[in-house]
């Protein structure tokens, strides 16, 4: 098996937190998994599961397992007129999935181009960005059950999909190992352009397809996220609170400047990067860690900085920012204890 012990995440982590994990398994089959699954050393461990670490902050070492999903595969399993069905391997990198889909014009998913992370991270916090959450092309998915061994499907409604939210955060949490994806995408699309620049990126294209959404949206994000390689960070750190529509008329009235995005019946989502600007923290450094200055939802790693220091950090802005606007605002990223 690929069992490895003391083993370093240094690599594995796009913060670069200098951990280690009691064992780290390296999972290139969904066969390998089910096997390990019924191993002693399984059963009586802690278990991480980790894809591209592009998510997640480790404040010590890990005690435990880290389970490296780096399972490989995308299989078109059903098509008809308007839909094409692909199953995807947990492993399979976020992105290269999504500009396979938009290479063989498979549409839905182009505008989540460029996120951070592999297919079988995603639904767990139904990733989104500019108007779309994963949510919008899935249709299924297998999970390995960790306390029996048996592989089991979730369809959409199963997931409980909610902003940042699943099944698998909350009453399922701890308890699967996504295997595979199944993704419902369309051969007659319908391009979602309303969110952020999208349209002013495509202004002189008459008639754009999922293509140009995609070259416009990596254009965006690169614009705007800094590179991990250079600094390393984990993309967005906080979600965008979501509030109810009183609380917010109200925060509107001493902060005219504030925006805000429909969230359901009777709430809305604010930006957390706008409250975090407000606050005066974008640029700002310390201890190694500080706010990108070209995008205040991203936290980076400028100097060698402990897990411990980046988490209390972002204490820091979440505390003014709930005495500023009274507004709770969480991470996105998973803190690892």
């Amino acid at each position: 098996m690929n069992l490895k012990k003391l083993f370093s995440l240094k690599e594995y982590n796009t913060f670069n937190i200098d951990v280690k994990s009691v064992y780290s398994f390296f999972c290139k089959a969904e066969s390998e998994l089910s096997e390990f699954s019924k191993t002693d050393v399984f059963k009586n461990n802690k278990i991480l599961i980790l894809g591209c670490g592009s998510n997640i902050l480790f404040l010590n070492d890990f005690d435990g397992i880290v389970i490296h999903m780096q399972n490989k595969g995308i299989e078109k399993i059903k098509e008809t007129g308007d839909f094409v069905y692909l199953k995807v391997a947990g492993g399979e990198v976020w992105d290269d999935f999504v500009n396979y889909c938009v290479k063989n014009d498979f549409g839905g998913a182009e505008n989540l181009s460029l996120i951070p992370g592999t297919v079988g991270a995603g639904p767990v916090q139904n990733i989104g960005a500019y108007g779309v959450e994963l949510k919008d092309v899935f249709f299924e998915l297998e999970a390995l059950n960790r306390n029996t061994s048996e592989i089991q499907k979730f369809n959409r409604k199963e997931c409980k999909f909610g902003y940042r939210s699943s099944i698998f955060k909350n009453e399922h949490k701890d308890q699967f190992i996504i295997l595979n994806v199944t993704f419902k995408l369309t051969k007659k699309h319908k391009l979602k352009l309303e969110y952020g620049t999208i349209k002013d990126e495509l202004k002189y294209v008459n008639e754009p397809t999922i293509a140009d959404v995609r070259n416009a949206i990596i254009k965006i994000r690169e614009s705007k996220l800094p590179d991990t390689n250079k600094f390393p960070n984990a993309g967005s750190f906080f979600k965008n609170p979501v509030i109810p529509v009183g609380k917010f008329k109200i925060l509107k009235s001493k902060f005219p400047e504030i925006i805000s995005f429909p969230a359901g019946k009777n709430y809305v989502k604010l930006a957390a990067g706008q409250l975090i600007d407000l606050c005066n923290w974008k640029g700002k450094r310390r201890n190694g860690v500080g706010v990108y200055d070209k995008q205040a939802l991203v936290i980076v790693n400028y100097a060698n900085a402990s897990g411990l220091d980046i988490f209390n950090f972002s204490e820091e802005i979440k505390r003014s920012i709930l005495k500023k606007f009274d507004v709770e605002i969480n991470c996105e990223v998973t803190i690892v204890i």
